[in-house]
């Protein structure tokens, strides 16, 4: 809660301001309703301020879920207990897998998919433009599903090739201005 709120209620207003919504905390349940405000000309702003609690929640800086307020991003939460973990112990091995010795494996997800990633209780949230979360969630399923990381590291490799090739056919593409 105190991260939703922040420092003299400045994350909160942020996020008031950037989704013409209220939040209203219940601090005792931590229950978070959002409810849009009279000058609020878009529905869809409710759900992208959800996914900014939501993203906050699972452990993302405010900062890092306020992008979200940006079409182009989206936030995707794999649940480890609903598909892969069935105790705390095969949990805590499969977050170590995606995290990797002193975090090697999440920064390298990180820099390869250009997504943001969160391994946070018992879920793995990614944050980023849709390719990206979709290549960052390709390769964290593959390391849930115990493949092994030299192959995870391939496929990480191909997606960066592919993303700089995009990129540059890209560029060519534009007409000039």
């Amino acid at each position: 809660m105190g991260v939703l709120i922040g420092r003299d209620g400045s994350t909160k207003a942020s996020i008031e301001n950037a989704f013409k919504a209220r939040l209203l905390i219940q601090s005792q349940s931590g229950v978070v309703e959002i409810v849009p405000r009279e000058d609020s000309d878009d529905p869809t702003t409710i759900l992208r301020a959800r996914d900014v609690v939501l993203a906050i929640a699972r452990g993302f800086s405010p900062e890092r879920a306020l992008t979200l307020a940006d079409d182009d991003i989206v936030l995707d939460i794999i649940d480890l207990r609903e598909t892969f973990g069935k105790n705390d112990r095969d949990i805590s091995r499969l977050k170590g897998r995606v995290i990797g010795r002193e975090g090697k494996i999440r920064r390298l997800l990180e820099e390869m998919t250009d997504a943001k990633v969160s391994v946070y209780g018992r879920t793995i949230s990614m944050l980023g433009e849709y390719e990206t979360v979709t290549a960052a969630r390709e390769a964290i399923e593959l390391l849930l599903k115990g493949k092994q990381h030299s192959t995870v590291y391939k496929l990480l490799r191909k997606i960066k090739s592919e993303s700089k090739k995009r990129e540059t056919l890209e560029l060519w593409q534009k007409p000039p201005t």
